[in-house]
């Protein structure tokens, strides 16, 4: 198995160099040459095991010979043993044909300790046996970084460094950051939105010296590993409603795109998805997209589902290089028109590709809320803002075939947004009970790519 670049000018790797790089050279993303197809039968078979053994069989076909069976086996069985539910990934009904499925039974209690867990103990069985020091840059509009500050604590031959948009995350996630205590961890509060976190951390990656000189390793929704992590739950979810005899439709909160990317991932392995529904807040870029075929920023407004406040969906390149025919310099030049006027336009062709695999839908703030409210009315469950959006989403387009709605992260990470819809405040698990107690740790930076650089090569250990 290769991994090839959306950008077509960058060497192909193996699964293992296209995790360790995360960002290819030519400023790509990775994607396997060809995607494994599970006959029916092998689908099927998935019915019954537990999350751990199916998540082995979904992602063995794409590892070829990077690691050994035990190897990966013992790293699946790590990532997930701190889990607070023992379905990991368990299927709750709120309606008619209409399902939750829960993703925040995760130490950080959102859905990127699914993939977050997994990588950490990739990265850790490499480097152990590479001897290298790398350093891990991620962008975080929330819920990204506190996953992989607490996959790589403490983790030996590893700096971590994770920006975040200063005044612009939950307290629950800004604390999730700041008060982990190991020397390897470093949260940044950069003096901007999402975006410009995100646009420095490519500028950082694409500095090729720099890059080398500190060995930064990415382990954002870019990173090819984190949305093959994420597949696994989608094919689990389809399987426990009926596939691959029937098909399943999913609902995905979303701003950056990776996780309803790796639906489509599932989709192509062979697993029968009807529709993969984007679902955005205001900050609407990727619905708007959808709808007319004009991918423009249009800058960011804060909202109550932080996690979703991005205008540069980074993971959509992936999408649209499967649209434009697997085109390297038809993607590379979208992206230089997006980095020059803010935007571009999708040729009709491409478009109608994506609308065959993509609907959307948008929610406001009041809508979000009211999502909260009745779910909770209805069910007695509470949702966290980002779930909602999904819901509210979801529910223009429920019929025949089950749809299943992302919940995305637990609502104590918001509790500000549950309490204004419900009139609950919705408590930390046990675990974090004193999360508001403790000391922070957090390093405020500007938006400057050098004093970024200085930070850096003066806080990482190696």
């Amino acid at each position: 198995m290769r991994y090839i670049s959306t950008r077509g000018a960058a060497p192909a790797l193996d699964f293992a160099g296209a995790m360790r790089a995360g960002l290819a050279r030519d400023g790509g993303l990775y994607l396997p040459e060809a995607v494994p197809v599970l006959p029916g039968a092998e689908i099927a078979a998935l019915a019954g095991l537990d999350y751990e053994e199916a998540a082995w069989r979904v992602i063995r076909p794409f590892l070829s010979e990077a690691f050994g069976e035990d190897e990966v086996r013992g790293a699946i069985a790590h990532a997930y043993a701190g889990f607070g539910h023992a379905a990991r990934a368990p299927l709750v009904q709120i309606g008619a044909n209409h399902f939750l499925l829960e993703l925040f039974h995760g130490p950080t209690l959102a859905f990127k300790d699914f993939a977050m867990q997994l990588i950490g103990q990739l990265f850790r069985l490499a480097l152990a046996r590479t001897g290298e020091r790398i350093t891990i840059i991620g962008a975080t509009s929330g819920d990204t970084g506190s996953a992989a500050i607490e996959a790589f604590r403490g983790l030996p031959g590893v700096d971590v460094f994770i920006l975040f948009p200063a005044g612009r995350v939950s307290e629950v996630q800004r604390r999730q950051m700041t008060t982990v205590t190991e020397g390897n961890v470093h949260a940044l509060a950069l003096n901007g939105d999402f975006d410009d976190c995100q646009a420095r951390v490519k500028d950082l990656f694409n500095d090729h010296a720099f890059r080398d000189e500190v060995g930064l390793a990415a382990v954002n929704s870019i990173n090819w590993a984190r949305v093959l992590a994420q597949t696994v739950y989608f094919v689990t979810a389809a399987v426990s409603l009926g596939a691959p005899w029937r098909a399943v439709s999913f609902a995905v909160p979303t701003g950056n795109f990776g996780d309803v990317f790796a639906g489509a991932v599932a989709r192509q392995m062979g697993v029968p998805i009807a529709r993969l529904v984007v679902a955005t807040n205001r900050n609407d870029i990727l619905h708007r997209c959808l709808t007319s075929g004009e991918y423009r920023v249009a800058g960011v407004a804060p909202t109550i589902s932080p996690s979703m406040d991005i205008q540069v969906a980074s993971n959509f390149e992936r999408a649209l290089w499967l649209a434009l025919g697997r085109d390297g310099a038809a993607v590379a030049a979208l992206m230089d028109e997006l980095r020059a006027s803010g935007g571009f336009r999708l040729p009709e062709d491409a478009l109608a590709v994506l609308r065959e695999t993509y609907a959307s839908g948008r929610a406001s703030e009041a809508e979000t809320r009211a999502a909260i409210a009745r779910i909770h009315a209805g069910t007695g469950a509470l949702i966290c803002p980002h779930t909602a959006v999904g819901v509210h989403v979801a529910e223009g387009f429920l019929g025949v075939v089950p749809m299943v709605t992302l919940a995305t992260a637990h609502p104590a990470k918001f509790p500000d947004a549950v309490a204004e819809a419900t009139g609950l405040r919705p408590p930390l698990p046990k675990r974090m009970a004193d999360l508001y107690e403790r000391p922070e740790r957090v390093t405020e930076v500007e938006n400057d790519l050098s004093a970024l650089k200085t930070l850096i090569r003066e806080r990482r250990a190696g």
